[in-house]
């Protein structure tokens, strides 16, 4: 597929929920007890949970994001990284 299109999506387009998640991951320190192959699973399941949030700038959503959606969003996160687990668990 690469090639394919002439118009390309900008390098810092990313989605807000994926440094959110990421963040969540290392406080949680899930890589100690997890391979790279269950982290990216388990990322994959947390991300389809979550609306995507693209954004251009992180500092355009700290600046802009009411600090009681941020932290819905961190509740979202953690609900769904429990969740991702939980699924991971019963299926390995």
């Amino acid at each position: 597929m690469s090639g394919k299109y002439k118009v390309k999506l900008h390098n810092d387009i990313h989605n807000f929920y994926e440094q959110m998640m990421l963040e969540k991951l290392e406080q949680m320190e899930l890589v100690k007890n997890k391979d790279d192959e269950q982290i990216a699973d388990l990322c994959c399941l947390v991300l389809n949970q979550l609306p995507p949030r693209y954004i251009r700038h992180n500092v355009d959503m700290a600046f802009y994001l009411p600090n009681s959606e941020r932290q819905q969003m961190e509740m979202n996160v953690e609900n769904a990284i429990r969740s991702a687990l939980k699924f991971l668990d019963k299926n390995e």
